[in-house]
């Protein structure tokens, strides 16, 4: 039996090739390895400037118990999380702005009074 770092080194090996394998397609460049599990890929933008992509494959293990084990990462859960985030981030900015603006408001009322 395999061990689990063999399992997710595998697994992470096969996920860098499809990307790497994907990219190369698309943009007719060669892919350059990084590090482990991390591609960079040689693009240009727009305006002709050389730009390297980093794209890194990571398989949480999760988080710690307390007891020397992990509870397993949860990528639904996570996903969850980011996007109750980014509305929280964007009801902030919501209020902030409405804030402003009547702040602007009474500003401008007490200057015409």
């Amino acid at each position: 039996m395999a061990s689990k770092a063999s399992l997710e080194n595998a697994l992470r090996t096969e996920i860098v090739q499809v990307i790497a394998d994907a990219l190369e397609a698309h943009f007719d460049a060669n892919i350059i390895v990084v590090g482990s599990g991390e591609i960079s890929i040689p693009v240009t933008d727009a305006e002709g400037n050389e730009k390297y992509p980093k794209i890194k494959v990571s398989i949480p293990r999760g988080t710690r118990n307390g007891e020397g084990g992990y509870i397993p990462y949860d990528g639904y859960e996570a996903a969850e999380a980011y996007k109750e985030e980014k509305e929280s981030k964007a009801q902030e900015r919501a209020v902030r702005k409405a804030m402003k603006e009547a702040e602007k408001g009474k500003k401008k009322n007490d200057s015409e009074e």
